[in-house]
């Protein structure tokens, strides 16, 4: 498997000419899923790292390219955002859910972070963002469980992992780059699942396991 491990010096270094670009579904469910439930990854090309104790642009890898890292969950997601080295994290606009076609006990939320540099209040706000990706337990699967309709500030996260995206919105991109990134998201969502059918049966097994594990963790008492 070393061949497709991509991770050197704590960043990612992909061959000349490839680039990483998963939709959110392939972030939420071929990565961070199989990273919380401790099943193969289709590739060791995001590795851990602190994100929020170092400032953007101080991250491992190439600053100008979008970035990548498993973290701790540490943050706290219902938050206003967290510190860093240099500033802080702030949220900007709202959570998004993230499903997949095939049936799912999880889904995912992605919540948008903007770095300001300096203390508050004379803080700057820049122009690095960071997109934080979690999983959750579905609100259906939450409701037969519990016999009940639960709100959505009552769904429960799961795992010990988050994964951050790191990126700069270039001034050129100032009026429309980031609602392009988020367009393009949207676009690709909708087929990302069915276009990992060579990994479909592995898939089937990790929701599987996820499914039995997250119900026998809400059943117990």
């Amino acid at each position: 498997m070393d061949k497709f491990n991509f991770i050197r010096d704590g960043a990612s270094k992909l061959p000349p000419g490839f680039r990483f670009q998963p939709t959110d579904q392939e972030i939420v469910f071929q990565y961070l899923a199989r990273k919380i439930f401790s099943s193969p990854l289709p590739a060791s090309v995001i590795p851990e790292l602190d994100v929020f104790a170092f400032h953007p642009s101080n991250l491992p890898g190439d600053s100008e390219r979008d970035r990548y890292f498993f973290a701790r969950r540490e943050l706290d997601l219902r938050s206003s955002g967290g510190r860093g080295c240099g500033g802080f994290w702030k949220v900007a606009g709202l959570d998004k859910r993230i499903v997949c076609s095939k049936r799912t006990p999880i889904i995912g939320i992605r919540r948008t972070l903007v770095f300001y540099q300096g203390k508050h209040p004379r803080a700057v706000r820049t122009d690095w963002f960071v997109h934080v990706y979690c999983i959750v337990l579905s609100e259906n699967i939450r409701c037969n469980i519990h016999h009940k309709r639960l709100s959505q500030g009552a769904q429960k996260q799961i795992g010990k992992w988050v994964l951050c995206h790191v990126f700069m919105k270039r001034s050129s991109m100032k009026d429309n780059g980031l609602q392009q990134r988020c367009d393009h998201f949207e676009m690709s969502d909708a087929d990302s699942c069915s276009s990992s059918s060579s990994s479909s049966s592995s898939d089937l097994s990790v929701l599987s396991e996820v499914s039995s594990t997250t119900v026998d963790s809400e059943t117990t008492p």
